[in-house]
């Protein structure tokens, strides 16, 4: 049985979540960054850190990156 809670993460879970870097950025800070947040995903823009960042449900997240790594997605 798991204990993962499911419940929308507090505003204090997102300032200690461990943030990770996207390993297309080559460090120049231009870069999306992502917490693992249990049932949840945080996502945020590495440059505007003041911004509140995007909060996913696992699933929904799982669904956009599989929408633009099928190729389906079309930037601009």
């Amino acid at each position: 049985m798991s204990t993962t809670s499911t419940r929308r993460p507090h505003v204090e879970e997102l300032h200690n979540a461990h943030w990770r870097r996207s390993s297309y950025s080559g460090g120049a800070n231009d870069c999306v960054e992502i917490a693992d947040l249990g049932a949840y995903a945080a996502v945020r823009d590495s440059k505007a850190l003041d911004l509140s960042p995007v909060i996913l449900s696992r699933s929904a997240l799982g669904n956009l990156l599989d929408h633009y790594t099928d190729g389906e997605a079309c930037i601009g």
